[in-house]
This record gives C-alpha cells, structure tokens and sequence, in this order.
C-alpha cells in the first residue's frame, strides 16, 4: 500500500517549514521513529520522525524548499511491496491514501508499530506506548529522560528521485553551509567545494556570493546583485516587526548614565569568584521597576479594547543568530526580585539561553511568553538606538555600548564608564511619563546599585 506522510502542524501558530537536510533517500527502508529530515521552523530546528515503517517511494521537497504544513513531505510503501514509479500519494481508484498520524512538537507518537494517533482508546491489554518527542528518541529505562537522537548529517551526495539522466546531484554541505547558501541566495550546485572530498565550506560559499568565484547572479536578480529568500526565522521576524511596527504607536525615551561604580562592584572578587554580567544587572533592575509600573509589564488588547496587565515578568532577551532575531524567554523570575536567581545563576541562565538560540536548539516554548525584552545592541559597538517592540509586548529596553569618556562627577571631570538606555514602548499603554519613571527607575538602580537597600 503506497501513502504520503504530510508535513505535520508544528504548533505554536507555525504554518510552514524549511527542508534543511534529509536524512533519507528513496529507495531506503526505514524504522518507525527513524529521522527523515531536519526542517527549520520560525522557532527552532527540528527533527521528524518518521510515523511508521516501510520504504521510501518519493522526497516530495528539496533541500532548501519551504513547505506548508499539510504538505506531502514522503510517499511511503509497505516493505515488501512492488515500487510504483507512477505513485504520487493516491489509491489506485484515485482517493487520497490514508494519511498516518500527525507528529507534533511536544505530542508524542506510538513506538509500537501502530499507525494510530496518540490517545486513542485502546483495548486494556494492550502494552501502554512510549510518547516520543520530535527529535527524540523513546524515554531510556529507569532514567524518565527521552534520549536525544543525534544529529546525523549525509556523508555522501543526494541525488533527487527525478530520474532525469545527467542531472547534477545536490553538492555535499553541512545544513549550516546549506543555510548560509540559502540566505546569501547562492545556488550550490554553482560553488566547488574546498573542503575535503569536495565538501562546499563557508567560506566558498560566501566567496561565490562576493564573485570571487565566477558564478552568474540568480534568475531575476540585476548583474551585480544577488536575492536573499525570506524564509524560517526571518520570515516570522520580518511579519511580527512589520505588524508591531504598522499596530503599535511607538515612542522612546532615553537616558545616558555613569555606571562605574556598578561595574566596580561587579568586578569585585567574591568566594566563589562567580561573575554577574551587566547585562545581567540590567535584568535585576527591571524587574523592582516593573513592579512599581506595571504597565510596563502589560499588553494591548486590540480586539477586546483592553490591557492586559501581567502578574509575572517574563524576560526576553534579543538573540542575533545566523538564522535571524529571535527574543528567547529566559527561566521565570519572580517580578518582586525576592525568588529570582542571583547574579551569577542569571548570567549563566542568559548565556545558555543564548547558545541554545544560536545552535537552534530552542523549543517553541522557549521563543514563547516574554512580557517584556531587553537587547543589548552595545555588543555591536553601537551607542544606542531605538529597537522594535516585540508584538504582544508594551515595552522593551535598549542597552547601548558602554564608553570610557569623561563625565561630571561630584563636581569635577572625570574618566567614567557611561551607558545609554533607550526605552521604546506602546503608547496606548504607557504615557510619556510613566515610561520616563519605569526608564529613570532601571536608571538609577543601575547609577547606583545602593538605591535597592533604602527602597
């Protein structure tokens, strides 16, 4: 029996995927919950799963190819069963196949060899199943934990199923190479790999989208230029952006301050010898300022013509990857400041977050849920600038380059250490001068981190 497995709903709102690498080809056999490719969503990188056993007849995508969900994704067919060339997913009286069970991000799929979907009822006799996550292997005995199934990326070129004579098979590239191509807008099959055995490199890639290397300018691009494809994460940040920009009446306030003596704390030994960042102190500000306005921790409710104000501060914090501007939402921290981590569990819970953002390794969950964001542009070597909101979000806080320059201080000039922070917000949430007093408070804290002792 020959079937087509369709892109699965991803959750969290996600309508379509990317096809970064397959990992099978046709012809192949294989194993129910074996991977068949890794697709990128606007959230995460993910690996499917395939829903049952059997051989592959068709990869209705190629590499790079954007699909929407409910798309054949692989035509299937019992092991065992003659090859159709001529199956495209459809009965022999023309009806759609029976379509297996979804896989969801976050819902589980049987590990038993049964095509029924997750919850069904189930005779009492029956072994109960594993749940197995996208990207995951079953739960390991006596551990509770999934296994997670390692990445495994072709050592050999795949040669699409187009039974086309001569066709030139798609070059060997690691899916980073494969995504820095897509996004710089060059064709592999047009760039000579470097690498060993052929393997196309970063480096040649970005080299032939420079013209070092001779390859013509894409289809409906000027000489001279090259086009970008939007897809994944920068699709999604080009959509929220242009609707937060175009729904939100944004405003900003700004302000320049001397934190020398906040970076001399910091920079102090402790026993422990554990550093807190700066952009970790910024977070600790926010979070008493938050409390005293808490229309800074809010949302505008177009629909119901309502604010919905925040019991909780969910901190995002801007992300730049090679995938885009992702805003990742850091572990829950109590908005009064008394259960949240300390500074070093902070700084440390910032920087995993971060990799894991830049490693593509982040959950829909984890990309979900921030109340309120912090981007640190500084890192740039940019003295500010006045960032975007984050849709669903009233405010979020610029923190600029930190400068060595001379300031006033107790009445004299001194070298000092000085930062801008710049407050973009809704303006149908916060006025003018509740963002100046939820800007001044983070401000102050941060000028003077003994303001937190007499508050």
């Amino acid at each position: 029996m020959m079937s087509d497995f369709l892109l699965p709903d991803l959750g969290e709102g996600l309508t379509e995927a990317t096809i970064v690498a397959w990992h099978v080809k046709v012809g192949d056999e294989v194993t129910r919950n074996q991977a068949l490719a890794e697709v990128e969503t606007a959230k995460a990188l993910v690996e499917l799963p395939s829903p049952r056993a059997g051989r592959i007849t068709a990869l209705h995508a190629e590499e790079g190819q954007t699909l929407d969900v409910g798309s054949p994704l692989v035509g299937f067919a019992e092991v065992g069963a003659a090859p159709d060339p001529g199956a495209g997913g459809n009965a022999a009286d023309g009806s759609v196949a029976e379509e297996p069970a979804a896989v969801l991000v976050g819902v589980g799929v049987s590990v038993d060899g049964s095509d029924e979907a997750v919850g069904a009822a189930e005779p009492a006799a029956r072994p109960q199943r594993q749940q197995v996550l996208v990207g995951y292997g079953p739960v390991l005995p006596g551990t509770g934990r999934p296994r997670r199934r390692p990445r495994s990326f072709a050592t050999t070129p795949y040669v699409r199923p187009t039974g086309a004579t001569g066709e030139r098979p798609t070059p060997r590239a690691m899916p980073p190479v494969r995504r820095r191509a897509r996004d710089l807008g060059v064709d592999l099959r047009s760039v000579h790999g470097s690498g060993p055995g052929g393997r196309i490199l970063r480096a040649d890639v970005e080299a032939c989208a420079q013209g070092l290397s001779g390859a013509a300018p894409r289809e409906g691009a000027s000489a001279g230029s090259h086009t970008i494809p939007v897809t994944g994460l920068r699709k999604q940040t080009a959509q929220a952006m242009s609707a937060s920009a175009f729904t939100a009446p944004h405003a900003s306030v700004h302000v320049t301050i001397d934190v020398t003596d906040t970076l001399e704390l910091l920079g102090r030994d402790t026993r422990d010898r554990a550093r807190t960042s700066f952009l970790a102190s910024v977070c600790r500000a926010i979070l008493p300022a938050a409390a005293r306005t808490p229309a800074a921790n809010a949302r505008y409710d177009a629909e119901a013509g309502q604010i919905e104000m925040f019991d909780q501060v969910r901190l995002g914090v801007a992300v730049a990857t090679d995938r885009g501007l992702l805003v990742a939402t850091l572990p829950e921290i109590d908005a009064d400041g008394h259960q949240g981590p300390s500074g070093p569990a902070l700084t440390a819970a910032i920087a995993e977050t971060a990799q894991k953002a830049r490693d593509g390794a982040l959950t829909p969950a984890e990309v979900t849920g921030s109340t309120l964001t912090v981007t640190n542009v500084g890192v740039f070597g940019v003295d500010g600038g006045t960032p975007i909101l984050n849709p669903g979000q009233s405010t979020i806080l610029a923190i600029g380059a930190l400068r060595r320059q001379p300031w006033e201080h107790r009445g004299e000039i001194a070298l000092r250490t000085v930062v801008t922070l710049t407050l973009s917000f809704d303006h149908r949430v916060l006025d003018g001068a509740e963002a100046s007093a939820f800007l001044m408070d983070i401000a102050e804290t941060l000028a003077d981190p003994a303001t937190l002792l007499v508050r």
